[in-house]
């Protein structure tokens, strides 16, 4: 058995996920990578203890992520949309700051598995994740394929991981 196999089989099998969905046009009705995303985690056997549509503002995505990571119910945040290069495109100008620590390989590993379906437009997302507050944090494209991709093949399998090794040595 290798140590990271050791290190998930010791992870928290059931993690509290909060989605935000980063968007000046979609509403909580018509969010389709929302939804996708909160079927995902659930059929893994997390829960959603909190889901919110947040506009495409640098205050309003910190002010969003800021309220979950102060939830003692959230292991993982989920932040969907406003990856891109578009001059609205603010997500990873918000959540970076927050951060403790960046994971970078994340975004590596998604590009590269962006490649196998969309070609050499996977360059164009600047997908990161990291841990803030002993929380994992994962800013992923808001297009629901990518979302379907990042949750299946990234963020579900090693969430507990994740979480496990950031809180680590860590008193509160």
């Amino acid at each position: 058995m290798t140590v990271a196999q050791e290190h998930r089989d010791r992870a928290p099998e059931t993690l509290g996920f909060a989605l935000l969905t980063v968007s000046d046009t979609r509403t909580p009705a018509d969010d389709e990578s929302g939804r996708r995303a909160r079927a995902a985690v659930e059929a893994a056997g997390h829960h959603v203890v909190e889901a919110l549509v947040v506009r495409d503002e640098t205050a309003a995505i910190r002010q969003a992520l800021g309220a979950v990571l102060a939830r003692t119910d959230v292991d993982v945040v989920v932040v969907t949309g406003g990856t891109g290069i578009a001059p609205r495109d603010v997500t990873i100008e918000a959540v970076e700051p927050l951060l403790d620590r960046t994971l970078p390989g994340f975004g590596e590993l998604f590009r590269m598995l962006s490649y196998r379906d969309i070609g050499a437009a996977a360059m164009l997302s600047r997908a990161t994740a990291g841990v803030a507050e002993g929380r994992a944090v994962f800013a992923l494209p808001g297009s629901p394929a990518a979302v379907d991709l990042a949750l299946a093949e990234l963020v579900l399998p090693e969430a507990g991981h994740v979480v496990a090794q950031a809180r680590r040595g860590r008193t509160g």
